[in-house]
């Protein structure tokens, strides 16, 4: 019984083992790549802030990357509310393109967009952009336009409501975590016994 005692692994081995283990999930959680970020809306036509005299046969939306062939919606309101848009989001590569119902009248029109980014995540945004005739124009076919701006002037550039998203990922994190405490209850555990041996 005497050996089988003092061959029992004795509490600072324990201790080195689970300060082991911590020291290497600390620092697998500590050097884990940032969680990747969202797509951004890069352009836009019309442009955000355009005046165009007519309003468009459609609008397009370009993007960092290739956003999901689901879960797109893009609206083109009027003044009044009502919504131009006209069938389904079509998405050729990264550029989604939203064609309008014809006899769309003048005035000013808000673009309100919502994608699915290639990481999975949804994006949304709004841009707005005014037309002094009525009647529809065919949109360019060549790829997003940006117009000129005065110094200061950042309407063109088409608002993005993206969260950040710049944080650890939860795939390392939980894990590490789990561990981290079953370490601590093991501790705990061994500590109990040895003060109730002692």
């Amino acid at each position: 019984m005497r050996n089988f005692v003092r061959n029992r692994p004795s509490l600072s081995g324990f201790t080195a083992l689970a300060a082991f283990l911590f020291a290497v999930f600390a620092g697998l959680l500590l050097s884990a790549p940032p969680a990747a970020a969202h797509d951004e809306l890069t352009g836009s036509v019309p442009a955000d802030g355009a005046v165009l005299d007519s309003a468009p046969e459609a609008v397009e939306l370009t993007f960092s990357n290739t956003p999901a062939a689901i879960g797109s919606e893009v609206r083109v309101l009027a003044e009044d509310g009502t919504d131009w848009a006209d069938g389904d989001v079509r998405i050729l590569d990264n550029t989604a393109t939203q064609r309008l119902r014809d006899g769309a009248p003048a005035g000013t029109y808000t673009v309100q967009w919502r994608v699915v980014s290639s990481d999975a995540h949804p994006i949304e945004g709004t841009f707005g952009f005014t037309a002094a005739g009525g009647e529809a124009e065919t949109a360019p076919a060549a790829g997003p336009s940006v117009q000129p701006s005065e110094p200061g002037d950042s309407s063109q550039t088409p608002v993005l409501n993206q969260g950040e998203d710049t944080g650890l990922s939860w795939q390392v994190i939980v894990p590490a975590v789990v561990v981290l405490i079953a370490v601590a209850v093991l501790i705990a555990l061994i500590v109990r016994r040895r003060l109730r041996e002692g």
